[in-house]
């Protein structure tokens, strides 16, 4: 019954692969980081990757990669 109220979503729609990076990256970042860690460093730009870490890693799976690196790296300067 509600549905007829609800707005539609007009923003640009994930592919199955985007959507996969996406869960990887955000995984990843969870468990490396913490939830407001990663939550800033997702949506952060970061300087070393010349992006937003979310939206390299959705981009390409090189960039994936690139910012699974980071992630391992930033998850061992903290221990």
């Amino acid at each position: 019954m509600n549905s007829r109220f609800r707005k539609s979503f007009n923003g640009p729609r994930l592919s199955a692969e985007q959507a996969q990076r996406q869960g990887q990256v955000s995984s990843a970042a969870f468990l490396s980081l913490g939830q407001a860690g990663a939550i800033a460093f997702l949506n952060g730009h970061d300087d070393g990757l010349g992006a937003r870490p979310l939206d390299l890693a959705i981009e390409s799976d090189e960039g994936l990669a690139a910012v699974q690196q980071l992630i391992a790296r930033r998850k061992a300067a903290a221990e």
